[in-house]
């Protein structure tokens, strides 16, 4: 953001959160591996059998892994702005296909980021990887909530590296100067995991917040020497034991500088890439599908020193957008009830205090009432069918242009076009065999009207340089 607009942007911020009553080093640190293009099955704790990734597995070992978990949206950028705002793409107006580099819009400086969350309660911030979320000042890492910033600000795939022919490729940029041209995919996984261990080790008495969004696995794919030809599963599995590797990397940077107790990792995809491979995989679609293979995504989250429960699945139905309130309470800053966002605090979920994620006005847990400011006006004909918390654990599936396609509540998922169909995602996960039930279909069908006009009504915008 423009310098001159910077001091009534905190103004704004610290009238949005509030943090508790923490000593610093009571305040765990937070790690946010997001990983590109990942799909479910591709890690060995998910049912990988062509790879190796003992440092992936050994976290789900150690933490909670989620069977059913979502990405915000089937593709790259507005599946970024929803983790980063705990909203749906589609009401922070960034839902639509990607930023490519001739974009002028990104993420409008009003909302409020996951880095300006942890920023505004004191913790170091970083975002060291792809960003693809705006190009342009006000857009940029540094103006949204990251003290620092070291990686690719784009895709590198010829949609976007032909915006850079003229000047011989697309820069790896450390805050705003360039560090390399062109940047080379197979150093970025070592690189990015490099910057994250400096960040990590640098002022270790205070808490910090670290976003490492890598650029794999997204194609081209980029795979180091030492690693070329490991895999049974050619340059993508070669690419995912890589990033295998400099997870752990991570790890052992906490545990030689005293940080493990301390500090919750969370590691998720952005989307997911392809169908199951063998009759154990049945999930079906590719990414920018709502097929489950193009949202159900790999995630776990690991940090048994903050009270993370160990070796602990879960089939609750969550999302990337649960993830702003939860960590907030696990840093002991409460959101605002002044900003609509779609995220629900998990953390009693996490800890084990819950099967499932409580009730929004149980008090459960600081943020646990986060989406109560969500709108909530049933008509009289769908008022009898849903409760106002079914309604706020839906989740609603987003196509890669940005309209509604499908909701999922518990185990069912229903499709809109081009026709209502229902499916049972706990037995038919699938979607192979319809289910005939009108009761249902007309709850869901009630829940899907409602979200419209939720979004209708509520839905912001998008920033856009040449207006601001």
């Amino acid at each position: 953001m423009p310098q001159l607009c910077r001091p009534l942007r905190w103004l704004m911020l610290l009238g949005l959160v509030a943090v508790a009553t923490l000593a610093a080093q009571d305040r765990p640190n937070v790690i946010f591996i997001f990983i590109d293009d990942q799909g479910y099955y591709d890690l060995g704790c998910y049912g990988a059998t062509e790879i190796e990734t003992p440092h992936i597995d050994r976290m789900a070992a150690d933490g909670v892994r989620f069977t059913d978990y979502y990405a915000a949206a089937p593709i790259c950028s507005p599946s970024r702005a929803g983790l980063l705002t705990g909203s749906y793409p589609r009401r922070v107006g960034n839902h639509i296909w990607v930023h490519r580099a001739d974009s002028p819009s990104g993420i409008h400086p009003d909302e409020i980021t996951m880095g300006e969350l942890f920023q505004s309660a004191g913790y170091r911030t970083a975002c060291i990887g792809k960003w693809h979320l705006g190009f342009t000042e006000p857009f940029l890492p540094k103006n949204q909530g990251f003290d620092s910033y070291f990686g690719l600000l784009h895709n590198l795939d010829g949609v976007e590296s032909i915006y850079f022919d003229d000047i011989g490729g697309v820069p790896l940029m450390r805050d705003d100067e360039v560090v390399k041209l062109p940047a080379d995919p197979a150093e970025l996984t070592r690189l990015y995991t490099d910057e994250a261990i400096k960040f990590i080790e640098a002022d270790r008495d205070e808490p910090f917040f670290l976003y490492l969004p890598h650029t794999m696995l997204h194609n081209p794919l980029g795979v180091s020497d030492a690693f070329k030809g490991s895999s049974n599963w050619g340059e993508y599995g070669d690419a995912i034991q890589e990033l295998d590797h400099n997870v752990g990397r991570i790890f052992d940077s906490l545990k030689t500088h005293g940080l493990a107790d301390n500090t919750v990792v969370i590691y998720a995809s952005d989307n997911g890439r392809k169908p199951g491979r063998n009759a154990d995989q049945p999930i079906q679609g590719n990414k920018l599908t709502t097929y489950e293979g193009g949202l159900r995504v790999p995630a776990i989250a690991w940090g048994p020193g903050v009270g993370i429960q160990k070796g602990h699945e879960s089939a609750t139905v969550v999302n990337a957008m649960d993830w702003f309130p939860s960590l907030a309470t696990f840093a002991g800053i409460k959101v605002s009830d002044t900003r609509i966002i779609d995220g629900r605090d998990i953390t009693p979920l996490l800890r084990g205090e819950t099967d499932d994620v409580p009730d929004a006005d149980s008090g459960a847990a600081l943020n646990s009432a986060a989406p109560l400011q969500r709108r909530w006006d049933p008509s009289g004909e769908f008022k009898p069918l849903v409760t106002r918390d079914e309604y706020l654990d839906a989740f609603f599936y987003h196509g890669s242009q940005g309209a509604l396609a499908a909701v999922r509540s518990g185990p069912w998922k229903m499709y809109l076009n081009p026709r209502l169909t229902l499916y049972n995602l706990v037995d038919d996960p699938g979607e192979t065999q319809p289910v005939r039930n009108s009761t249902l279909l007309r709850k869901l069908r009630g829940m899907v009207i409602m979200f419209q006009n939720e979004m209708r009504l509520d839905a912001r915008s998008a920033g856009d340089s040449l207006s601001l």
